[in-house]
């Protein structure tokens, strides 16, 4: 289901995140912020030339690390310049962390519920299973096309 989260979010320029959410993603983004522009820093350095570079070997493979790292957790939302006026969920139980910090915020949840999900933490309810592949597939695909739709 990642890769399907990722690819209909590319398809209508949204940010994302299909792996670990990290804790203050949306209610500490100012320091999030802060690592996306270190993550630009890093994609401007060419790491096959070393001479040119002006760097050594270790340091290329200390920074080249740390570019995969952080494109591994924050790639998707790279774009990303403010916190986002609603948010599409897909797993509220396995998630927990990201409703919660919208919650906070006061940012609207889209999200699938299953049969194991709580719906008081969620705005706006889809019933559906969400660890089908398919059945997530389908669901981020819709709501995908109403982003799209929307911001036409």
């Amino acid at each position: 289901a990642q890769e399907a989260i990722a690819e209909q979010a590319t398809r209508v320029g949204m940010p994302y995140v299909n792996q670990r959410w990290l804790g203050g993603m949306l209610t500490n983004f100012s320091t999030v912020y802060k690592r996306l522009q270190r993550l630009k820093e890093l994609e401007q350095i060419d790491f096959e030339d070393v001479a040119a570079s002006g760097l050594t070997k270790k340091e290329l493979l200390v920074l080249s690390r740390e570019k995969a790292k952080l494109e591994k957790t924050l790639g998707g939302i790279r774009e990303m310049q403010k916190v986002p006026s609603a948010v599409w969920i897909v797993d509220t139980k396995k998630e927990h962390i990201a409703v919660g910090e919208a919650r906070k915020l006061n940012i609207p949840v889209v999200a699938i519920l299953d049969t194991n999900c709580d719906p008081d933490e969620v705005d706006y309810k889809i019933p559906g299973n969400d660890d089908a592949i398919r059945s997530v597939t389908l669901l981020t695909r819709v709501i995908a096309d109403a982003v799209a739709e929307g911001l036409i």
